[in-house]
């Protein structure tokens, strides 16, 4: 009689990490695409208003930024859905990346020569749009190129660039505070070489020809529209990203005023004291990056680390509020850089858990963006009333960084409504 073997079990094949050189490369361009967009709204911008416009600052800042953010916020997900469809030789991303950032630097000369708010606004425009297409397509990459396994560590080191980002760009600033030029362009040229990097390491394909339907106004319509009925999970996630970058956004816009407004700063010196409060919060969200991601991976959990960064940032913006001192802001500063870049670290990676269409990736990110550049576009208009409460100085920053704390703690909380990530 003929005995039966057992079949052996199935294995299922295991996908090799992604290759440091790639990892690294993503870092830098994620590095250089934020230096190129973050200086100005971190600094430079502020510095720049402030000198064409000395008595009508804060208003002026919310123009220019609000109209480049409504753009940011619009071509974010439109270009992220070109990229998806893109058929070139040259890959579906490559094209993308460097031309988005090519664009961007031709955006910031303009601002850098521009002598009226009005040239300041279009230059700006035009920088957000180029940016974002690159911002769109390297956000893609995550679930593009990155293993599931390696997400929550990769995510991590790319949240870190965020801030290593705002720390080389308020350097940047102070050293070139003299030369308008120079202090726009030398950011954006340091973008586009390390996204050129990127572009060369970077193992891209095209998009499968009639994989996608014809992008026509139907389908332009489709890309800034996520069913929360089908996709509950990925909604709760973008409301949640949207209310803690609304606490976020509310320092990273007016730490330059409120240091010139309440600790004696000046436009020639405000520079270097955000490059001193930058430095204290990068090195807490060193920390906060690198045992988020790496304990989140670990757990393979993401919504408690989400939840407690949250909180944290909402702590961190309650002492600034209050902050008497240049020495407590500082701390506080130390703070929020904890909870910052534990959130960094781990909210892109309960993204990609949750991503509606692997194949739409770029779309499904550049929607997700929104929620981040929504808030450079809706903090400056809701400021201009908060600051004006009770205040004839137009300065009322307590009120507005106590609403930042209230809607971070929101958002934190609101984690809790994604169902398919732990």
């Amino acid at each position: 009689m003929t005995t039966v073997q057992p079949r052996p079990p199935a294995t299922t094949p295991t996908v090799p990490d992604a290759p440091t050189r790639l990892v690294v490369a993503m870092a830098l361009a994620q590095l250089g695409a934020y230096l190129t967009i973050l200086t100005p709204v971190i600094v430079t911008m502020s510095i720049r208003v402030a000198q064409i416009a000395p008595d009508d600052k804060a208003a002026a800042l919310g123009t220019v930024l609000s109209v480049g953010a409504v753009l940011a916020l619009i071509g974010n997900p439109f270009f992220g859905a070109l990229s998806d469809r893109t058929t070139s030789r040259f890959g579906r991303r490559r094209p993308w990346l460097l031309g988005g950032m090519i664009v961007g630097f031709a955006g910031l000369l303009v601002v850098a020569l521009g002598g009226s708010i009005g040239a300041l606004t279009a230059g700006w425009a035009l920088a957000q749009l180029g940016v974002n297409a690159t911002l769109a397509t390297l956000t893609a990459l995550l679930p593009d190129q990155i293993p599931a396994r390696q997400r929550g560590r990769v995510s991590g080191i790319l949240g870190l660039m965020t801030s290593v980002a705002i720390l080389a760009g308020s350097a940047l600033a102070a050293a070139l505070a003299g030369n308008a030029v120079l202090m726009f362009a030398v950011p954006s040229a340091i973008g586009v070489a390390t996204v050129a990097l990127l572009v060369v390491v970077l193992k891209d394909r095209p998009a499968e020809k009639g994989h996608f339907a014809p992008y026509r106004l139907k389908e332009l319509a489709r890309t800034f529209y996520v069913s929360p009925r089908r996709h509950p999970d990925f909604v709760w996630n973008i409301v949640s990203r949207f209310l803690i970058w609304m606490g976020l956004a509310s320092v990273t816009t007016y730490q330059a005023y409120l240091l010139i407004d309440r600790f004696g700063y000046t436009t020639d010196t405000v520079a270097t004291g955000i490059l001193l409060s930058t430095l204290v919060s990068t090195g807490g969200l060193v920390v906060g990056s690198a045992a988020g991601g790496t304990l989140s991976d670990r757990l393979g959990r993401r919504k408690p680390f989400v939840l407690g960064a949250g909180i944290v940032v909402a702590l961190a913006l309650v002492v600034i509020a209050f902050a008497g001192s240049f020495a407590v802001f500082l701390a506080a500063s130390l703070l929020f850089g904890l909870g910052q870049g534990a959130y960094l670290a781990v909210d892109l990676a309960l993204a990609t858990d949750v991503l509606p269409d692997p194949d739409d990736a770029a779309k499904d990110m550049g929607v997700l963006n929104i929620a981040n550049a929504l808030p450079q576009s809706l903090v400056p208009i809701l400021a201009a009333p908060i600051l004006a409460v009770g205040s004839a100085g137009n300065t009322n920053y307590s009120l507005l960084f106590l609403c930042g704390a209230a809607v971070a703690i929101a958002g934190s909380l609101l984690v809790r409504m994604v169902r398919g990530a732990r």
